[in-house]
């Protein structure tokens, strides 16, 4: 069962031996952490599971570390702190069988595969430093496991919580949840990022619907409000939540302060018996937000769906629909994308033609994305109806020089001999024509002081 669930901020100030003297200038959030703490404590767990989002993290999945025994230490900060604890392998082996059952992406790190994959085997300050309030108060001999948050769906976050609840419950251990993550970054010009006015309303936000336990209220923050804020909690809270579904909590907030630029909010909730589950009124509402989106997608993005979906199921290709033999009509490189979670999932896609026609070209290119991206796992069955896909029809490239591009409106390829680089426009993160051209470079295996030439093109996006 679950017996407590925290949110706890991680400045590594808030260790005596770190912060020493300014301490004073946090004393609300290390006040905060000590109630915080003793509240834990007085749940009388038998395993602590921390989620942190400074350990392993990954695009597509969640990862944790899978020793018997965990260490970590905070002398890289100046500390003589540092932890041994036990790993609760017996829970952890229960929350991989049901993220197993529920197609959730869990990695288990041991340090072999750590450290030969340059990986960090240890616990990081994410954990520790709520860990050491906790030790203080009396949690320094019970088990503990130690997951990295993942870059999944909000849904799949909160998914993975109820697993680890189910789990706890299978193996009739008393767990207390501590979900580590700091709030906004930028509270203040002299923090460690520039002011933005989202920063506040962001970490106001959080404070408010943590105090009313309004759960469902975290589904309906906008993903902008959270980039500009430029937090490093929120997916934290977000499996947290997951992990009290189902369960009624009295919610209290111990502490806030953002006195460098970065906001601290420290949380505790108490379950207290039965409530109505959250889960299957999101996981409806993510259902039919996919529904809406396949129906109004557009031919290209449909057929590349159909392509590839009937492909995963039997390796064969579909006939084109008569309604759709507008595809045949037109020949043109293309490029088929795959999103999943709003992350890419693949990527595959031709210059120039090399199929008789557009409808060829799209479903050899869609096979290709899904299958023989070397950056990504081959799609599985299970994946299919959570990927949105989007087709670039490219136009003919022309040369050009620098100051001719416009990452946005143009594409670029870049030549150097054999070696060629693409970019698609219109890409997030990609403002700039200087991001444009290192990006397609590294692609090509050109350095940036070698002579290249370079060319652009435009594309109609389809969705």
């Amino acid at each position: 069962m679950i017996t407590y669930a925290a949110l706890a901020p991680h400045p590594p100030l808030l260790i005596p031996d770190i912060g020493g003297s300014r301490l004073k200038e946090v004393s609300p959030t290390v006040e905060g952490m000590k109630q915080l703490a003793q509240e834990v404590a007085k749940s009388s767990p038998e395993c602590l599971v921390f989620f942190t989002p400074h350990g392993n993290v990954f695009g597509d999945c969640l990862s944790v570390l899978g020793e018997r025994q965990l260490e970590g230490d905070l002398s890289s900060f100046g500390s003589r702190f540092k932890v041994r604890a036990a790993n609760d392998l017996a829970l952890l082996q229960k929350i991989a069988q049901e993220c197993l059952d529920r197609d959730i992406a869990l990695v288990i790190l041991d340090r072999d595969i750590a450290e030969n994959n340059r990986l960090n085997p240890d616990l990081d300050h994410g954990i520790l430093v709520p860990y050491y309030y906790l030790i203080e108060a009396g949690l320094g001999d019970i088990p503990v496991v130690a997951i990295s948050i993942g870059f999944l769906s909000e849904l799949e976050l909160y998914q993975f919580g109820q697993t680890i609840q189910k789990a706890a419950a299978q193996a009739g251990r008393r767990v207390a949840i501590l979900a580590s993550g700091d709030m906004s970054h930028r509270l203040k010009d002299e923090g460690p990022y520039d002011f933005h006015p989202d920063g506040p309303v962001f970490d106001r936000t959080i404070q408010g619907l943590l105090a009313a336990a309004d759960f469902n209220g975290l589904f309906q923050l906008g993903g902008e409000l959270r980039t500009n804020a430029g937090e490093c909690g929120f997916r934290s809270i977000l499996i947290m939540a997951g992990c009290l579904d189902g369960l009624d909590v009295q919610p209290r907030v111990f502490s806030y302060e953002g006195p460098f630029g970065v906001g601290y909010l420290t949380a505790g909730f108490k379950p207290q018996g039965a409530a109505p589950s959250l889960l299957a009124q999101l996981e409806d509402a993510e259902h039919k937000r996919l529904q809406e989106e396949k129906e109004q997608a557009s031919l290209p993005a449909k057929w590349a769906r159909l392509v590839l979906e009937q492909y995963l199921q039997d390796q064969t290709v579909p006939q084109l629909p008569p309604e759709w033999q507008e595809l045949k009509k037109h020949q043109a490189g293309a490029f088929v994308s795959l999103k999943k979670n709003g992350q890419l999932r693949g990527c595959i896609g031709t210059i120039q033609p090399v199929y008789e026609n557009l409808a060829e070209e799209i479903a050899a290119n869609a096979i290709s994305a899904g299958t023989r991206d070397p950056r990504f796992m081959p799609v599985s069955q299970g994946e299919m109806d959570s990927l949105s896909y989007s087709v670039d029809i490219l136009g003919e490239a022309e040369p050009c020089r620098r100051q001719d591009l416009d990452p946005k409106r143009y594409g670029v390829i870049v030549t150097s001999g054999q070696r060629r680089g693409l970019l698609l426009p219109d890409l997030e993160g990609v403002d700039t024509v200087e991001q444009q051209l290192t990006i397609a470079l590294q692609k090509a295996g050109i350095k940036a002081n070698e002579p290249y030439a370079i060319e652009r093109f435009e594309v109609k996006r389809y969705r």
